[in-house]
């Protein structure tokens, strides 16, 4: 028989016997005592989210019970100016989407790099099964421990300090887009552009490269020449794609909506993605 299974066996037994001698096993008495406090924690954050919630007056949400206000303001759906951000604890996984940025490279930041992180993590008892506890012993286990930290360190420190992802890189990209598409001396064109990166189009639709194509969202670099709806027909369907058959795309009109500005602006610049020529005069005009 293999002599650490035999050594691990008896460390069982050793401990089968004080157990029997000076306590008791940590199964069922020690989780039974976690499993209460774990329902007592439960019960008081129900407890605190009730009141919370009935002591607000239903006719003014917006003031205060005794825990604080329900909420300040509807969401706007249409904001342009929020940029969602995780938690602090999730600030390294929001990094490393900056490393490896979409296309090509993302599942490695999503999937690979935190399953591998994880498997390393659970292997752990079962690969250091040594009795050396102390620190100077175990020059590797402590380098291993020291890099993971700083590591972790390092990607939440950038993770917190990080301009705001994505969409300001969207933003920065907005000359380079009217450059190469021709609309660059078309101020209508330019600020449906500053509209379309950062209203969250490019959730779901790419752009010259850029963006992630989700849900089947069409590439929309070349859409006024594939599409010619006109500056007035793509601001109407971009408002209510629904009226179109579309009822996967949100809407962008309405009272939290765009604006009827911002709208016109970005027909203007999805007319002209595909139908101007750099250095001409030939985008569509502001008015449809």
């Amino acid at each position: 028989m293999n002599r650490r299974l035999q050594e691990r066996r008896a460390q069982h037994t050793r401990y089968k016997q004080d157990v029997a001698r000076r306590g008791k096993p940590f199964y069922p008495y020690a989780m039974f005592h976690d499993t209460v406090m774990s329902l007592v924690v439960v019960c008081v954050i129900v407890a605190l989210a009730c009141i919370w919630k009935l002591t607000t007056p239903h006719e003014d949400p917006s003031s205060s019970g005794w825990l604080g206000k329900l909420y300040d303001e509807k969401a706007d759906a249409g904001t342009t100016n929020f940029v969602p951000r995780p938690d602090w604890y999730f600030y390294f996984l929001f990094y490393l989407l900056r490393i490896f940025k979409w296309p090509n490279t993302v599942v490695l930041g999503t999937v690979i790099v935190p399953t591998i992180a994880l498997v390393l993590l659970l292997a752990l008892p079962f690969v250091d099964v040594g009795k050396e506890r102390r620190p100077l012993r175990r020059p590797v286990a402590m380098i291993a421990a020291i890099l993971t930290i700083i590591t972790m360190a390092v990607l939440t420190y950038k993770g917190a300090t990080a301009e705001e992802s994505l969409a300001s890189e969207n933003l920065a990209a907005v000359p380079a887009w009217a450059a190469k598409q021709g609309f660059a001396d078309n101020p209508q064109a330019v600020r449906g552009a500053r509209v379309f990166a950062q209203a969250g189009c490019m959730t779901c639709h790419t752009y010259l490269n850029a963006g992630s194509s989700n849900l089947g969202a069409p590439d929309l670099s070349n859409i006024g020449k594939s599409s010619n709806r006109g500056v007035d027909g793509f601001a109407e369907y971009v408002a209510d794609p629904s009226k179109f058959g579309n009822n996967v795309m949100p809407k962008f009109g309405g009272p939290t909506g765009l604006g009827d500005a911002n709208l016109h602006a970005l027909g203007v610049f999805l007319q002209s993605s595909g139908t101007c020529k750099p250095k001409t005069d030939t985008c569509p005009a502001a008015g449809g």
